[in-house]
């Protein structure tokens, strides 16, 4: 049953039917029981009259001449029947169920109801098709082996029932009173108790579209104290989504405005040229800058890619190694441009160990970004070497890359990972967001990274303890020594929980 309909769930209305809706269902029955009850408190004092006359009745019979008689002057008759209100009944019946006075039509007590002496009990009848209350009791006369001789006393039940009536009007005017003022009751407290969703509704209503500071709590009830705090926890989600893409177009905007500044004043110059081979220059120059423009764009995007995806990473089964093989083979071009040597140490594609939980295309794009990095910056006929080394007793799984390159200076170990940071003096083109790209993904993985010498001209040692699957591939070839080479860079990204089949046993 549902006191307030509407089309929309309202939480006034759907408390204010729980409220009001067993209220208003109790209330009959309210009606009924104090009907009972007053009944029963009614019918005490005429039950107490009945029992009295009964015994006084009973005073009346006596044994004369060994026969029982009874003795019920006129008057003394017309005082038991003298009520305005009610029909009054007596009977006495004798030793051989005589009636000896009274009304012969007065039911006698049910067969099972077995005499006793002096007591008297009552118990609901009819006469004449009312409903009565009888009195009764059975006396024992002095004559050897007699039976019980049967007085009763009936009487209508009007009086009964007008005083049950009053008890029940005395009783429910007031709930006639009280109930609707019980309603206006509940419904201010319910006006007063949702008072503070209403001011915490205009609360937010009022913010600005840009405020994104989370909401004071202290000033709401604690069942709501969940729910504001559910709307802090997504009001900080956009914060930061917000501030991503807000980032994101303004380095966007900075770091393109200079390429396609350079693309548009080399075009204008290629317009005006009238040589063939300055015309050439300049279309090299374009696309040199459209490259570069291409790369930029490709970093961006990747980077927003990234963040983004870490707020809801998919991850499953990667084989690095798989990747590792594939961004190599995507990086051989570029580095026979340069003639580095380009080398991979670490087991076959495929094996298990080799396998980490994580998003396949972050892993890649995070090897890709390592591998471009260490090209970018070795110069020449430089070497640059992609390490993979397992180890599945502990979980572990990690990538290195090593380059022959200027190295980074230990100061600056840190910064290279911030988003456009470009270390001074290198002369290299960059957009400076691969490292943070690099950093970005490896958190979302719970992998670390760090930064020291590679030291590939003398004799590298492994920084990790551990080996990869064959330990052939875990030592690092010797290498004449040559200290006026530069100390080059090894980037080490550590993963843990390299992932497992099913079928697969726990290593002894």
């Amino acid at each position: 049953m549902r006191i307030f309909q509407r089309e929309r769930r309202s939480l006034f209305g759907e408390i204010l039917d729980w409220m009001l809706t067993p209220l208003l269902l109790l209330w009959p029955i309210s009606l009924a029981l104090t009907w009972l009850v007053a009944q029963n408190i009614a019918g005490k004092p005429f039950d107490r009259a009945l029992e009295y006359n009964v015994q006084a009745l009973a005073k009346l019979v006596v044994v004369k001449d060994k026969q029982v008689q009874f003795n019920l002057t006129g008057p003394a008759r017309e005082i038991l029947r003298a009520d305005d209100t009610d029909l009054v009944y007596y009977q006495v019946i004798g030793l051989r169920g005589e009636i000896l006075s009274g009304e012969n039509d007065l039911p006698k007590p049910l067969d099972d109801d077995k005499p006793f002496d002096g007591e008297v009990r009552l118990r609901e009848d009819m006469i004449h098709g009312e409903d009565v209350r009888v009195a009764y009791t059975w006396l024992k006369v002095d004559l050897p082996g007699a039976p019980h001789v049967l007085v009763q006393v009936a009487e209508t039940l009007e009086k009964r029932k007008t005083l049950a009536t009053e008890i029940v009007k005395g009783t429910m005017v007031p709930q006639f009173v009280t109930l609707p003022l019980a309603v206006l009751l509940v419904w201010l407290a319910l006006v007063r108790g949702i008072k503070p969703l209403a001011q915490l509704e205009k609360r937010i209503r009022a913010r600005k579209p840009d405020d994104m500071s989370p909401l004071d709590d202290a000033a709401v009830p604690e069942e709501v104290a969940p729910l504001v705090s559910s709307i802090n926890d997504l009001l900080s989600r956009l914060k930061v989504s917000l501030t991503t893409q807000k980032r994101f177009l303004a380095d966007a905007a900075h770091q393109l405005k200079t390429p396609l500044a350079g693309l548009r004043m080399q075009a204008d110059l290629a317009q005006r040229e009238t040589d063939a081979d300055e015309l050439k220059k300049s279309l090299k120059h374009i696309g040199r800058a459209s490259i570069r423009a291409t790369h930029t764009v490709n970093q961006l995007l990747a980077m927003a890619r990234a963040e983004t995806t870490g707020r809801a990473l998919a991850k499953q089964p990667v084989d690095m190694v798989q990747i590792a093989s594939e961004v190599m083979a995507d990086s051989v071009p570029r580095a026979l441009e340069k003639q580095i040597d380009l080398g991979y140490d670490g087991p076959e594609p495929g094996k298990p160990a080799s396998q980490l939980d994580g998003n396949p295309t972050l892993l890649k794009e995070l090897v890709r970004n390592l591998i471009d990095n260490a090209i970018n910056y070795t110069p020449e006929k430089g070497q640059v070497t992609l390490r993979i080394l397992t180890d599945r007793f502990s979980g572990v799984l990690v990538l290195l890359v090593e380059d022959s390159g200027p190295g980074i200076p230990a100061a600056e170990r840190t910064l290279v990972f911030e988003p456009f940071y470009r270390a001074l003096g290198t002369n290299v083109d960059g957009s400076g967001l691969g490292l943070a790209i690099v950093q970005e993904i490896a958190n979302q993985h719970d992998a670390t990274i760090t930064i020291e010498d590679a030291n590939l001209h003398g004799h590298a040692h492994d920084p990790v303890a551990l080996h990869s699957e064959h330990s052939e591939h875990s030592e690092h070839s010797p290498h004449p020594s040559h200290p006026n080479h530069a100390p080059g860079t090894r980037i080490t990204v550590r993963f843990t929980g390299i992932a497992r089949t099913a079928n697969e046993a726990p290593p002894v």
